[in-house]
């Protein structure tokens, strides 16, 4: 298993973006993408919006692998957000560019005007970004209030918000964090928040830090003789951790479980007709095949047994000829595994033959399925084992309601779920399964603890590299991974040599 090279944050500002609000300044936000080949993006990372500014400086830092021998293509869109989707579409586009993240890492500053399409600028807009290699994995958290600050507003009292600067080794300050703004208080008490300690100093702990908030005011200082300030920043409490990454809890020790669902319903049409999804082609493979050999080569490599558990939903199985929802695929319900991703792709061939296709499509039991064998793992109480769905359906759900509740039980368990969708229905309900568009709740209303599920339709990738679908519908796993952990507050089982260091600040003046 190959680790990548080395991580980098990037840090992104723009100048003079289009205004395209009428009476009013853009509230730009930053996308960045990379090339998933076959003309395909795959989005990375997205920075904080940033209201009412024409040239924001995004404190979010922006992460991406960097790997010394691959050519790595990026692109970074600039939107005005009106809403609050997380689907872009909707969104006006301010410009953007294309680069590798070679040229963005060998250039100190790298910036470029900003583009409507390529070649063609988006006026006098301009991006800057620029690269820092990740040599440290600490997190700082810090808790912070203030009393006593000045009223500013002329009919109300004040806003108070933060900004952190760091000084780089030019000597200039850079943004590193921003608080949330707190209405109309002037005792205000900000949330609790996190910076990589890379991003927030440097990893330097001599390195001075630039605070943005007036508590001393010149000109009340030169008129007032008895002038102290205009309020107190208070650091409640002050805590540095380690940042544990995926590669951290797998060569720690965390074990990949893969589990294939397979759509066997009636709508996929008779499996001897060329017209059929699962018509196995002259040639050995149809989309089903394409799909569990494209996700299933990768994830194996996390897998230290290399034995999956496989299932078929939505057909007549024999003797019994009762649909079922949750059968082996290789007719074995009390050993159900597979060796390796040829051991699923025999059983599936195999099993072909001898089901009826029926229905209805129903995802929860095998959701259940897999969320109990994941609830078994948590008793744990360590990071050793996760599990990840791969569901491969051809159309509309049947039993939507159950499923969002056991997507929900799921969100708290160590679990992903990837929906693969074939043929040309209408995947609506999948894209709300998904989540980008807002958090998954239940019927009841109860929300999803995170957001676990990734659903691609298959047709965009049918003139793609195989490894296209494979990084697309992956992507999301390493962070659902890690939050997973990181929620339940678990270093992965095997401890990088880094150690925890916790510091407990006292009250004082800024």
């Amino acid at each position: 298993m190959a680790a990548c090279v080395s991580r980098v944050e990037l840090s992104v500002s723009c100048r003079s973006l289009l205004a395209r609000d009428l009476g009013s300044r853009s509230d730009p936000l930053c996308v960045l993408l990379q090339d998933a080949g076959g003309g395909r993006w795959a989005e990375l990372d997205r920075t904080e919006k940033i209201k009412n500014c024409q040239d924001p400086e995004f404190c979010k830092k922006l992460i991406v692998d960097y790997y010394f021998e691959k050519v790595q293509k990026l692109k970074f869109g600039v939107y005005d957000i009106d809403n609050e989707s997380f689907d872009l579409n909707d969104d006006d586009y301010l410009g953007g560019i294309e680069c590798t993240l070679g040229q963005v890492v060998s250039s100190s500053v790298f910036t470029k005007p900003l583009e409507l399409k390529q070649g063609k600028p988006a006026g006098k807009g301009t991006i800057t970004i620029s690269a820092e290699e990740i040599k440290d994995t600490r997190v700082v958290h810090l808790e912070i209030e203030a009393q006593n600050l000045d009223k500013k507003d002329l009919f109300g009292t004040s806003d108070p918000f933060l900004e952190f600067y760091r000084q780089s080794d030019a000597g200039t300050w850079q943004l590193v964090y921003r608080s949330e703004v707190i209405k109309n208080n002037l005792n205000p008490c900000w949330r609790k928040f996190s910076v990589p300690l890379q991003t927030f100093c440097g990893g330097d702990f001599n390195k001075p830090i630039k605070v943005e908030y007036e508590c001393i005011h010149p000109e009340k200082k030169q008129k007032k003789k008895n002038y102290k300030n205009s309020g107190i920043i208070r650091i409640k409490s002050c805590k540095i951790e380690t940042e544990y990454s995926f590669l951290d809890y797998v060569m720690g020790g965390c074990q990949i479980n893969f589990t294939v669902g397979v759509d066997f319903t009636a709508s996929n049409g008779d499996p001897k007709s060329p017209d059929s999804l699962h018509y196995i082609s002259p040639d050995g493979i149809n989309e089903y095949l394409i799909a569990i050999w494209s996700v299933g080569s990768v994830v194996q490599d996390y897998d230290t047994d290399k034995l999956f558990p496989a299932f078929g939903f939505g057909a007549q199985v024999p003797p019994s000829w009762q649909v079922s929802h949750e059968f082996a695929l290789n007719f074995n319900p009390s050993n159900p595994y597979c060796q390796g991703i040829q051991g699923i792709v025999d059983a599936y061939r195999q099993t072909l033959p001898q089901i009826r296709l029926y229905g209805p499509t129903n995802f929860s039991p095998i959701i259940n399925h897999v969320a109990r064998f994941a609830a078994h793992s948590l008793q744990q109480g360590a990071a050793a084992q996760y599990f990840i769905l791969l569901i491969i359906t051809d159309g509309e759900i049947t039993d939507l309601d159950q499923t969002r509740q056991a997507i929900v039980n799921a969100s708290k368990l160590p679990m992903s779920i990837i929906i693969v969708g074939v043929g040309e229905a209408d995947f609506q309900a999948m894209e709300f399964l998904d989540g980008d568009s807002g958090v998954l709740k239940s019927v009841t209303g109860e929300p999803a603890a995170r957001d676990i599920v990734q659903f691609v339709p298959f047709r965009q990738f049918k003139n793609a590299p195989q490894e296209a679908l494979s990084q697309m519908v992956l992507a999301e796993v390493p962070k659902q991974l890690v939050s997973f952990y990181k929620w339940q507050g678990w270093p992965p089982l095997k401890l990088p040599e880094v150690k925890a260091l916790q510091i407990q600040a006292s009250p004082g003046y800024l």
